[in-house]
């Protein structure tokens, strides 16, 4: 099977129509248009899978540049999907930075200007206001 990668579509357009799009080419295996995790709205983008590479060539030099629902669409042989690294961040803890060598606390770092990093002196807490009375 053959990935390709549909861009630059309406927001309007529904899979069916993407699968009765690229059938004309040949049997589509599973269409998908990649929506927003937050709003579920969808991006713009979409994949469609083919059955055969020879299909697949033909759909992607049928279709790249034509126009559906007003919008000229961008069909290319999708990429593989690139390798990430596994987590945010989020559950790191400092003492597991506190090998390397600059190693600042993070109640003592600050970023500079230009974005280096550079000592402060703990900021202590602010004296309560002397009332008047």
């Amino acid at each position: 099977m053959k990935s390709i990668f549909i861009g630059n579509l309406s927001f309007s357009v529904t899979e069916a129509a993407l699968r009765w799009l690229f059938e004309a080419y040949g049997s589509v295996a599973s269409v998908n248009i990649v929506t927003d995790r937050d709003s579920g709205q969808p991006r713009g983008f979409g994949f469609v899978e083919m059955t055969t590479d020879a299909e697949a060539a033909k759909a992607i030099n049928g279709l790249n540049g034509k126009v559906l629902e007003g919008r000229t669409l961008n069909v290319n042989e999708a990429r593989p999907k690139a390798e990430r690294p596994a987590g945010g961040g989020y559950g790191r803890q400092r003492w597991q930075r506190s090998d390397r060598a600059d190693f600042i606390p993070s109640e003592r770092r600050a970023q500079s200007k230009h974005g280096g990093i550079r000592t402060t002196k703990p900021k202590t807490p602010a004296q309560p206001a002397k009332s008047a009375t």
